[in-house]
């Protein structure tokens, strides 16, 4: 008799129930892996699977975390290249593609990584058709779009990380220059993930106290506060990041965790997420963009209606208009 069956008595009849809130993440890079730490850290899952074609790095990944499961509350920690490891998954999260490089826009990534979603995606719906995909390789916007197209699941399901970073960011900003923690600063950057982001200076507050209503000029270049250049900062932030360690990581990681949270959790809050705007703020284009949404356990399941300026709304449009064009030109 081998040790197992001398030191324990099996009760129940049948295999026990398998994962109830298992997560995949596909990609192993930087942020995949920034996104698995801090999904795990929380304790957002029972399982939790990783994929990525690069083999080695994946076993050592696995491995790794593996080694520290006594530290954690996630029972069963799996990886493999074959998407077969991901079944049954309740949220999926994309984080492979090619990596931004010094300098380069995330649009200049299109075009490479829609080859790559063009494998992974019918693979992740083909093993967890029921599952909510959170898309986070940039570009973002366009990628979620991309992935909604060759899923074909239902809108509600498939997500972009958009905004959410952007906004965090911003909030960690101006929570510097008002000497605050950033949960009690509040402000919401909308539209594109990156470049062209929108920041909604009427609704940034403080415990319910518009800055705007003290400073009719915020955000504007008679402001004398300069609140406009902690914009442009959260702009600038990624690139100076990736110009500084050669990649960004643990603040997107970070996020997808916020993320995830929310829907596996069923928290019902409100994140600057990237869904299908065509009909929102004037937009007609068929195109994913950010602005506050409601997650649950199903997903996307709503959408705040924004009060937004003429010339916020205008930026929107731009944007979609731009995102559009690019779209256009795809081969799906």
């Amino acid at each position: 008799m081998a040790t197992k069956e001398k030191l324990i008595h099996h009760v129940m009849d049948g295999e026990p129930v398998g994962s109830r809130t298992k997560v995949t993440v596909v990609g192993v890079g930087m942020v995949g892996m920034a996104s698995a730490v801090s999904i795990l850290l929380k304790g957002l899952c029972d399982e939790l699977a990783l994929v990525d074609v690069m083999e080695d790095k994946l076993k050592g990944e696995v491995m790794d975390l593996q080694h520290g499961s006594l530290f954690l509350n996630t029972h069963k920690i799996v990886g493999g290249k074959d998407y077969s490891v991901t079944a049954g998954s309740r949220v999926v999260v994309v984080t492979a593609g090619a990596r931004q490089q010094e300098g380069e826009s995330r649009l200049n990534l299109v075009q490479r990584n829609v080859g790559i979603f063009k494998f992974i995606i019918p693979q992740i719906v083909k093993h967890s058709p029921n599952c909510i995909m959170l898309v986070v390789s940039n570009p973002v916007d366009i990628l979620t779009y991309v992935a909604w197209k060759l899923s074909g699941l239902p809108r509600h399901r498939v997500i972009g990380s958009g905004t959410n970073l952007d906004s965090g960011r911003f909030r960690h900003l101006m929570g510097e220059k008002l000497k605050l923690h950033p949960s009690s600063c509040h402000g919401w950057i909308v539209g594109e993930h990156g470049d062209s982001s929108v920041p909604v200076w009427s609704g940034v507050n403080v415990a319910g106290v518009s800055l705007m209503a003290l400073n009719p000029d915020m955000g504007t270049d008679k402001d004398k506060d300069n609140w406009k250049h902690v914009h442009k900062e959260v702009v600038e932030s990624a690139y100076e990041v990736i110009k500084l360690k050669g990649y960004t990581s643990w603040a997107i990681g970070m996020s997808v965790a916020d993320l995830v949270e929310s829907m596996v959790r069923n928290l019902h809050k409100v994140h600057p997420v990237s869904t299908l705007v065509k009909g929102m703020h004037g937009v007609t284009e068929e195109v994913f963009l950010s602005v506050p949404c409601v997650l649950g356990n199903s997903g996307l399941t709503d959408v705040v209606k924004m009060t937004l300026k003429p010339d916020e709304e205008a930026q929107l449009k731009k944007s979609a208009e731009t995102l559009w064009g690019v779209q256009k030109e795809l081969t799906l």
